[in-house]
This record gives C-alpha cells, sequence and structure tokens, in this order.
C-alpha cells in the first residue's frame, strides 16, 4: 500500500477499478484547510488521462508492471500473435493494445509487451525503425525548395512524410514516438 503523499511521477497504483500512472503531481499546503494532493494520472489500461484530488492519507494498492521483449509474428483480422522468444509461448493480444505501435512493426520484429497481472494490455514499437517504402510520388524537378515533404507509404502501411528526394525503394529510418522521417538508411 501507498499513501497519496508518496505519490510521484512514474508509480503506478490502483484507484476506482483501473490501474493509473502518476503523470504529474503537487502537494498542496493551504494557509488555511488541510494540505491535499493534486495530481494528473493516466490509465494504463485504458489510455485517458484524468485531473484528480487526494486527501494526503488516502491508500492505494501500488501496480506492477512487467515489461517482456516480445517477437511480432502475424495476425489472423482480429488478433495480433507475439511470441516470447525464451519459452515460445505465443500471446493473442487484441487490436486495440497494439493500434499505436503495429504500423511501425513488420513479421519478426520485436517490440515490447507491458503486463499487468500477467495479462498483456499494451505494445510498444521500438524508438526507431528502419522500413522500405512502396509507395510514394516521385520528385517533380525543379521542387528544391527547403522543408518541401510528401507522404510516403512504408512496408507495413504507414504513411509518413518525407523529403521530396524519397524515392520507392529507398528504406527510411523512422522515429516511431512522433512518427516522423529521420534519414534515409
Amino acid at each position: 500500500m501507498i499513501s497519496a503523499n508518496d505519490l510521484r511521477k512514474g508509480i503506478t497504483f490502483e484507484y476506482d477499478g483501473d490501474v493509473y500512472q502518476v503523470i504529474d503531481f503537487q502537494h498542496v499546503k493551504p494557509g488555511k484547510g488541510a494540505a491535499f494532493v493534486r495530481a494528473k494520472i493516466k490509465s494504463v489500461m485504458q489510455g485517458g488521462n484524468k485531473d484528480v484530488t487526494f486527501n494526503p492519507n488516502e491508500k492505494f494498492e501500488q501496480a506492477i508492471i512487467s515489461t517482456k521483449e516480445m517477437q511480432y509474428l502475424y495476425n489472423d483480422g482480429h488478433l495480433y500473435y507475439f511470441m516470447d522468444p525464451e519459452t515460445f509461448e505465443q500471446i493473442p493480444v487484441d487490436k486495440d493494445a497494439v493500434s499505436e505501435a503495429i504500423p511501425y512493426i513488420k513479421e519478426n520484429d520485436t517490440a515490447t509487451m507491458r503486463f499487468y497481472k500477467n495479462n498483456p494490455f499494451s505494445i510498444e514499437a521500438p524508438n526507431f525503425v528502419e522500413l522500405e517504402v512502396v509507395k510514394t510520388e516521385p520528385a517533380v524537378k525543379g521542387d528544391t525548395a527547403t522543408n518541401v515533404t510528401k507522404p510516403a507509404e512504408v512496408e507495413t502501411g504507414a504513411i509518413i512524410n518525407v523529403p521530396v528526394f524519397v524515392n520507392e525503394g529507398d528504406v527510411i529510418k523512422i522515429d516511431t514516438r512522433k512518427g516522423e522521417y529521420l534519414s534515409r538508411v
């Protein structure tokens, strides 16, 4: 058990039947009245943020979130299958848990899976990936203005804005946290 007084950034705890992570917090001691804790928390299961105020003596059950590197195998239209490289156990995950990461993961790539009480709830792609451009418009001769971009589809189906000099068949490096082009490989 942890008290509201012990909340810090990054701590996960159970509250209102869900698991939350502290994004920001502030201990407030007004001139009159009792002290309180104001926190911005994010649901690790659903993904929503909310601002809450706690009495410093409130107690919560601490939630233990574990992570594991998993290999993406395939999807069957509804579920995405990941394999534990140590035990070879296959874990199916629904589309909601992989929606942000799957545009950057190819089959056989590794991703970080997060678990709460041995149940997977989210997948994170590596911070940087290298993917091949499969579809983009050719560059127009004379189009040399700086910072001009065009949409390009990569092999996983994601659409990334790339500079005009990038062509089909080029392998590009992408920052998956922002979904941005970094460089050609």
